[in-house]
């Protein structure tokens, strides 16, 4: 039968070829019978391996390879079979998901790596090794450690199992292997060939070969292989190891000086023109320029030659210092930042101790003198710079740092040392700098200073002493107030400085500092009289920010002040933007990430605040709101049925139209919420209601008592609600009354009644109430010439009307081409609505905004 029409299943089949027996030919048979076989008689003729045969087989002969490879040392053969042994197993999958991971290839990869870790530990054998085994060792080795890390349960377990000794030759016969293999109790198979299948077992397995999951094995191939290249790609020729990013290469440290070469100046300078030779180029090992730039300082020191070289080699290690992260971006390390506050303090020191050192960038190199002479010592360099360089990095250092860590507060600490590096850099420039180098030094005093509340010298301004003695003391120590310092300072700028831009920052920085201990005139006056808002939008970016930033201090220090018109105003800009968290320089908005590339983004980060120096955006937030609050409410009901009533606040009306479009109104949760309730009690007059949601336990600890004086900013935010409330009162219930007594007024809102009287008063004078008081009653008498309702929506619709009628008259002039009569008409109805209409309506007005702005209530 012919092998097409076998049937059967594998087992079948397999039994069957078994069973079967090769029958003897007769002796008889001529020559032309022994070639014409039939199909069946060539089939039991054949031997039939199964896929597993194959594949195994394929896989011993390529261990075989590398077994021999490994006995000769032939690395580069070894990594060849390796990497065709991989894909070979990578082509078995199917096999080894049903079989197992065969026991001769864990051997083999746990042999394979213990082989190549005596390799490379033998220091003497890897010295005779050609360059192409020592690179292939290497590749080698990174494979394998990679590779076994899938197999790694495996390879333990065979190690655990096998407790004797491996032998140190890797070439084992196939009866030893099939021995060690008989000992393992975990890996029980034995590579034995599988006996003979029949023909269809045959075609079975090659259409099960058809079969694999092909998209995995290629994934896995090609990973192999690009790792492979990569590893391949970043060794170094004629390298052993591949060196890993930030792992230093361990180099053998030049020597300084030659034996027996004298020390003098000349040597050393020489040195240390070498040394900064290599500065900035590639390659250059920036912490070994830093050692050996402190070793030549200490040879300096220890052979006495003078304070000059010292300083000079100084100022080339904080400058090394400085260039050791060449991004701009970056920050330095807590190492180097200690390094480079210990080596300006050092610096310092030799200074002051040494007057007769002149440095400055002026001096030449050729006119320096860093020898022991008569003359005294000239050093080119500017200690200025340096300290303004570590300012700027200690800003870095504060902006990367997560604000809400204790790295942070650890970092803070060492603001003190900057300002006492600062101050002692002002003490020396004061002696002996320029005035421009006296200005950028106060700058950076004032920079330190103009942000922080003096609570000691406040305490002392209301005559509170300290609690402990100890307090007292520290405070008697501490000798004049910042408001002094802050003074003196700026005054020098004001007189002296030639650039625009120190000026203006150190106006800038006394405005804050004014307004955030509630000097509010001092702090006006200085505004007005710089005329900065005039041009500061030509201003760059970081001058812009601490402008914001004053304003913003400035309208905080108005309200608390109770100046809510003030306040009002100086913050209208920065909140009606809805950008008050970009303006002022404390984060970036996610919606405007589209407008700004990378390097935008990256630039705009440069120029943020530090967490410390920030201000409350709630705080700012909720003080705009009820300044709006205080100002719109009474606005609203004196204007209520007034068409062309213009909006003081538009996020105000945006907060409070988003509080009516909600369906069921419960109790007020965030800050926004309880200014709208208060809004709406102050809408109707009740004062009570209003106070309450203003001033309540939630919004203390979230807003009012982040105030220095708080409970004098509470005093006055209830004497502004019920002055509010009752202007809104009686707008809104004028029409009401023909008369009402002021001393009503006064314990309906807890007011005294000569206040009373005086907010009355001003809204008669102002037009805004059409009413009269009499003082033998204390009663304010109503004129009732306001209109009703009824009457406001008719004046609306006659004042509509007349609108249409003016429009349709319009456009039939203009299809008949008459224009004079259109004109003379309008003329004439001009006239009439001035003469009758308009003058009617006067007398129903309560006053404009513009009188109501005039009027200081």
């Amino acid at each position: 039968m012919s092998r097409f029409f076998a049937t059967g299943s594998d087992s079948e089949s397999e039994e069957s070829s078994s069973s079967d027996e090769i029958t003897p030919k007769a002796p008889g048979t001529n020559f032309k019978q022994s070639l014409l076989l039939s199909d069946d008689e060539e089939d039991t003729k054949r031997v039939v391996r199964s896929a597993k045969d194959k594949r195994f087989e394929e896989l011993t002969n390529l261990i075989k390879t590398i077994r021999n490879a490994m006995k000769i040392r032939d690395m580069a053969k070894c990594l060849e079979e390796f990497e065709q042994l991989c894909r070979a197993f990578l082509k078995s999958k199917n096999i080894v998901d049903k079989e197992g991971v065969p026991p001769f290839y864990i051997r083999l990869l746990a042999d394979l790596e213990d082989y190549l870790n005596q390799l490379w530990e033998d220091k003497e054998g890897k010295k005779k090794m050609n360059k192409n085994n020592a690179k292939a060792l290497s590749t080698l080795r990174q494979k394998i450690r990679k590779y076994n890390r899938d197999y790694e349960t495996e390879i333990a377990s065979y190690k655990e199992v096998n407790k004797e000794t491996f032998p140190q030759r890797f070439y084992a016969s196939n009866h030893r292997e099939k021995h060690l293999n008989q000992r393992i109790k975990k890996f029980k198979e034995l590579l034995l060939p599988s006996p003979p299948n029949t023909i269809m077992t045959q075609e079975t397995e090659k259409s099960e070969k058809k079969v694999p999951k092909k998209k995995k094995l290629k994934k896995r191939e090609d990973r192999l292989e690009e790792e492979a290249e990569e590893e391949g790609g970043e060794e170094v020729e004629g390298g052993w190891e591949k060196v890993k990013g930030g792992v230093p290469l361990v180099k053998e440290k030049p020597k300084m000086f030659a034996k027996g070469t004298e020390i003098n100046t000349a040597v050393v300078v020489k040195k240390l023109n070498e040394i900064l030779q290599a500065r900035g180029k590639k390659g250059t090992d920036r912490a070994a320029q830093i050692e050996l730039l402190n070793a030549l300082a200490a040879i300096a020191a220890e052979n006495n030659l003078g304070q000059g070289i010292l300083v000079k080699i100084k100022f080339n290690i904080i400058a090394s210092l400085y260039d050791y992260n060449p991004n701009l971006a970056a920050f330095m390390k807590a190492d180097m930042w200690k390094k480079c506050l210990d080596c300006i303090d050092e610096l310092l020191d030799i200074l002051f101790e040494n007057n007769n050192i002149f440095i400055g960038e002026n001096i030449a190199e050729d006119s320096e003198n860093l020898g022991i002479s008569d003359q005294p010592f000239r050093v080119r360099g500017c200690v200025l710079t340096l300290v303004e360089r570590m300012d700027e990095e200690f800003t870095k250092i504060m902006q990367n740092t997560d604000p809400h860590s204790q790295e942070y507060v650890d970092n803070l600490k060492d603001e003190g040392r900057v300002c006492g590096i600062v101050d002692r850099l002002l003490n020396y420039l004061e002696n002996k700098g320029s005035t421009e180098e006296i200005c950028r030094i106060y700058l950076r005093r004032i920079m330190h200073t103009y942000y922080k509340f003096d609570y000691k010298a406040h305490r002392r301004s209301l005559g509170i002493q300290g609690e402990s003695k100890s307090e007292q003391d520290q405070e008697e120590s501490e000798g004049e107030d910042s408001a002094v310092i802050m003074d003196r300072l700026c005054k020098f700028i004001y007189a002296k400085d030639r650039t625009d831009r120190i000026r203006t920052c150190a106006i800038l920085c006394h405005i804050y500092h004014h307004a955030l201990h509630s000097r509010w005139y001092q702090a006006r006056d200085l505004m007005l009289m710089s005329h900065l808002q005039d041009n500061i939008q030509h201003a760059d970016p970081p001058v812009q920010i601490l402008y914001n930033r004053t304003m913003v201090q400035l309208g905080i220090c108005a309200f608390r002040q109770g100046m809510i018109k003030d306040a009002h105003n100086a913050l209208l800009d920065i909140q009606s933007s809805g950008r008050a968290k970009e303006l002022l320089g404390q984060g970036l908005l996610m919606r405007n990430m589209q407008e700004r590339n990378a390097e935008q983004e990256k630039i705009e980060k440069r120029r943020q605040v530090p967490f410390h120096m920030h201000i409350n955006l709630e705080l700012l937030e909720c003080v705009y709101l009820v300044s709006a609050m205080l100002l719109e409410i009474p606005y609203m009901a004196a204007h209520e049925f007034d068409a062309r009533r213009r909006m003081i606040s538009k996020q105000f009306h945006h907060q409070l139209r988003v509080g009516e479009r909600q369906p069921l109104l419960g109790p007020p949760e965030s800050m926004r919420e309880h200014v709208v309730a208060a809004s709406k009690a102050m809408k109707m007059g009740d004062w009570r209601t209003c106070h309450s949601f203003i001033i309540n336990e939630k919004m203390n600890c979230k807003v009012w008592d982040l105030f220095p004086e708080t409970q004098r900013v509470r005093e006055m935010l209830v004497r502004k609600i019920q002055e509010e409330s009752l202007r809104t009162y009686l707008f809104t219930y004028s029409s009401v009354y023909d008369s009402i007594s002021m001393e009503t007024l006064s314990e309906m809102f807890q007011l005294e009644i000569p206040t009373v009287h005086s907010i009355i008063s001003k809204m008669i004078i102002n037009e805004e109430l059409m009413a009269s008081l009499d003082q033998p009653t204390q009663t304010v008498v109503m004129h009732r010439t306001e209109p009703t309702s009824l009457q406001n929506m008719a004046l609306q619709l006659a004042e509509k009307l007349g609108n249409l009628v003016e429009n349709n008259e319009r456009v039939f002039d203009l299809k008949q081409g008459v224009y004079g009569g259109y004109f003379n008409r309008g003329a004439f109805r001009l006239y009439y609505q001035k003469g009758s209409y308009q003058q009617k309506q006067s007398g129903y007005q309560r006053g404009g905004y513009r009188n109501q702005n005039q009027s200081n209530y």
